[in-house]
């Protein structure tokens, strides 16, 4: 007995000895203590993860004594990658990380649902930072999303000035605005949402073209972008102030602040923002009636983390948006004493609550739940003429609405890291369960859509790497509508080959589908012809699908002082039951268009994107797009007209390019131009000297920005004041030929979104 009590005892002390080996440590770059990096280490099928605080310190128990493989990835920073030996005890050990000349290799979650490295990701995800955004002067997400090769964001009222992204030359529709990484953007706060979300909130964008991004399901055809919120990283506030001046006639006027609190042991943080707009109108031909409709908006939100345990975390995203525009005649009273408004009243609501465990056999496990709630009073009216029996009728029975928007998302994934195949295989299953309320009433116009629908999905997804060079992105995923009777398979499939350590080349597929929605841009209310313009979906609507296919070259070329890098990329995508809308007469309220499946359709073409940075004081970035859009059948647009097969509002050529130029480390030049190609449009009759319906070429756009930055570091006070001066659309690039007055035909609106601005910004920085 009391040998086995010995053998016992030796058992338990060589077990613990094995495995109660710690390592502790630091990771800075500069002497600066990088918060927050992600490392992992690995042994045979061991595998251990963890992250360094605020401090940039870190600690993982439970080790077994051994050579190990460490890996420490960190945005901003090049990826470490070494063998370290752990010996019994405690063992220390501190870990130096590059930065990045230029962020080719940043981490990204979007493309595979799964954090995956740039160059290691068989889908291209781009991304603009907030640093990025802050070069182009974007004030909110709408500004930034022009500055990517196949990304186009438009205005489409001349009363409202709604807006819309078009990716790969697809309209708005087509694409899906994630909230980290969750489609809680519905389709009645899309119409305005992308002007309502301010920059101060963003730490990145994550943008996917195309149809590679098919495990993200309906609306996802012709792209995604990824609005990735601030997550508290340290104890810092910044605050500022945006003076815009509009063309020496209206003034903008934008106050921000952020604030974030991090715990000193890096378990738990919160960040708050808010973000105060208020904008005049703005009347470019001396008509009284707006170009840029009067806006006030208020946001505030906040983001928090929590890490219960070590390998629990928990993050919630909350976000308050009141916004209130009022567009058309420029009065001084309710709307429906204008000779023609639109007036929009739209408080919003979305949250994001995610509970993610990592388990130590290489797997974890995310749930999350999102919701989104938008509550909108509207009016959009043309005044009879005054006097008139109508007249009286308007003025007693006005066309105000009331809608009301809700989208909730309920969802699940597993992630496992397979390492008994062929090198690594990282699995990932998830469902989902979406529902979509929309009721939006206008009695007046006898108007009513109160639709209810949800969408049942299941999907899979093997990211597979092959060998050194070989990566294979594959998966599928099923969804079930309320509004569609069949399940719908939507496959994907990626390959990427590196060619050498500075190029890859990458292939996709994926096919997908949109639903028919019972709201969303396309039901855009329009002034025309003295009346308002409405579209009704067709009684015989069934879901539109899509194939999709890219080939792209990446090369990035880096050294001490530089890096170049270009990308080129083809794409095609073919709509199968396209979407489209067919003039279908007039009623007693104005004109009727139907929403109804075409035969079909293929948009096809070519972006090349170049890039350059010197010694981290030049850099320099443009895209640059060719393409077609061709419905298979000619569509009807006006009785008066003939049918076209060519997408209206589609230009075949866009691009930009950004520069900047660090003179010293407190003073920075930043130049920007974005490109708009000519493109076809219908300008309908009715406003003053259009006699007849007809078709519009309009002409090429060039709009340049450019800012100078200065920022002077006040120690004493504990913080850095950043002073901004410049100007956006420098040569007044803008439309001259808006139609005036009451009968304006408001769709006939191109160009660039804003006339010329002169602006002055303060932002007070921390130095904690």
């Amino acid at each position: 007995m009391f040998l086995r009590l010995i053998i016992f005892n030796i058992l338990i002390f060589l077990a613990n000895n094995v495995y109660t080996q710690s390592l502790i440590g630091n990771v800075s770059s500069e002497s600066v203590d990088i918060a927050y990096t992600n490392i992992v280490l690995t042994k045979g099928n061991d595998s251990f993860g963890s992250s360094t605080d605020e401090n940039g310190v870190f600690k993982i128990d439970d080790l077994s004594v051994g050579k190990w493989k460490i890996s420490i990835t960190a945005i901003g920073f090049e990826k470490f990658d070494s063998i370290i030996y752990v010996n019994s005890g405690v063992n220390e050990v501190n870990f130096i990380l590059n930065d990045l000349i230029y962020g080719i290799d940043q981490i990204v979650v979007t493309g595979t649902k799964t954090f995956k490295r740039k160059t290691e990701s068989a889908v291209i995800v781009n991304v603009i930072d907030d640093l990025a955004l802050s070069n182009v002067q974007a004030c909110n997400l709408a500004d930034g999303l022009n500055f990517q090769s196949g990304l186009r964001l438009e205005v489409d009222c001349q009363t409202c000035n709604y807006t819309q992204l078009r990716m790969n030359g697809l309209s708005g529709s087509y694409s899906q605005v994630l909230i980290n990484g969750r489609p809680v953007f519905s389709p009645l706060t899309g119409l305005y949402g992308l002007e309502q979300i301010p920059v101060n909130m963003i730490d990145r964008l994550e943008i996917v073209k195309g149809g590679g991004s098919a495990l993200y399901g309906s609306s996802a055809i012709g792209g995604v972008v990824n609005v990735i919120t601030r997550l508290p990283k340290k104890n810092s506030y910044n605050f500022g102030y945006n003076y815009n001046n509009i063309n020496n006639v209206s003034n903008d006027l934008v106050f921000f602040c952020n604030l974030s609190v991090a715990s000193k042991n890096g378990k738990s943080g919160v960040s708050f923002f808010t973000n105060q707009r208020d904008r005049d109108w703005y009347d470019h031909n001396d008509d009284n009636f707006s170009e840029l409709p009067l806006i006030k908006s208020r946001s505030f939100g906040m983001n928090l983390f929590l890490l219960p345990r070590n390998d629990h975390k928990i993050e919630i995203n909350l976000g308050s948006i009141s916004s209130y525009r009022f567009g058309g005649e420029m009065v001084e009273s309710e709307p429906h004493f204008a000779l023609q408004a639109e007036e929009r009243s739209h408080d919003v609501l979305i949250g994001n609550i995610e509970y993610q465990i990592n388990f130590k056999n290489n797997s974890s496990l995310v749930s999350y739940l999102s919701s989104q709630k938008t509550n909108r009073d509207h009016y959009t009216g043309v005044r009879p003429q005054l006097g008139s029996y109508d007249d009286i009728y308007h003025l007693q029975y006005p066309p105000y609405g009331e809608s009301e928007s809700k989208t909730s998302l309920i969802g699940i994934q597993y992630n496992r890291i397979l390492n008994n195949y062929i090198r690594t295989n990282v699995i990932s299953v998830g469902s989902e369960l979406s529902r979509d309320d929309v009721f939006d009433k206008i009695s007046a116009y006898t108007y009513l859509v109160d639709d209810n629908s949800y969408n049942t999905s299941f999907f899979i997804q093997s990211d597979w790497t092959l060998s050194d060079d070989l990566n294979l992105l594959s998966g599928f995923r099923l969804d079930k509508s309320s509004v569609i009777d069949n399940i719908i398979f939507s496959p994907r499939a990626s390959l990427l080959y590196d060619m050498n350590k500075n190029t890859q080349v990458r292939c996709s597929y994926g096919r997908g589908f949109r639903a028919p929605q019972a709201f969303d841009t396309d039901l855009h209310f329009a002034f025309a012809n003295g009346g308002v313009s409405r579209i009704f979906l067709d009684k015989d609507l069934t879901e539109e699908k899509s194939n999709s296919y890219t080939f792209s070259i990446n090369h990035d070329k880096p050294s001490y002082n530089y890096i170049y890098g270009f990308t080129l990329e083809m794409f095609y995508t073919e709509l199968m039951g396209v979407f489209y809308q067919e003039y279908s007469g007039f009623d007693e309220f104005g004109q009727i268009f139907t929403k109804k499946n075409g035969s079909g359709a293929i948009v096809y073409g070519f972006h090349a994107e170049s890039r350059l940075n010197i010694s981290q004081k030049f850099q320099f970035e443009s895209g640059f797009t060719i393409q077609e859009s061709y419905y298979n059948s000619a569509v009807l647009h006006s009785e008066n007209l003939s049918p076209i097969r060519k997408f209206l509002r589609t230009p075949s050529k866009y691009g930009y390019f950004t520069m900047y130029y660090l003179f010293s480390d407190i003073l920075k030049l930043s130049v920007n131009t974005i490109y708009t190609g000519s493109m076809e449009l219908v300008h309908f009759a009715g406003a003053p000297g259009v006699v007849y319906d007809e078709y519009v070429s309009t002409k090429d756009f060039y709009n340049t920005g450019v800012r100078i930055s200065y920022t002077k570091e006040l120690s004493g006070l504990g913080f850095s004041v950043e002073s901004n001066i410049g100007v956006k659309n420098l040569f007044n690039a803008y439309q001259n030929d808006f139609d005036m007055f009451q009968n304006r035909d408001s769709n006939f609106i191109y160009g660039p979104a804003n006339p010329r601005v002169f602006y002055l910004e303060f932002v007070f920085n921390s130095l904690l």
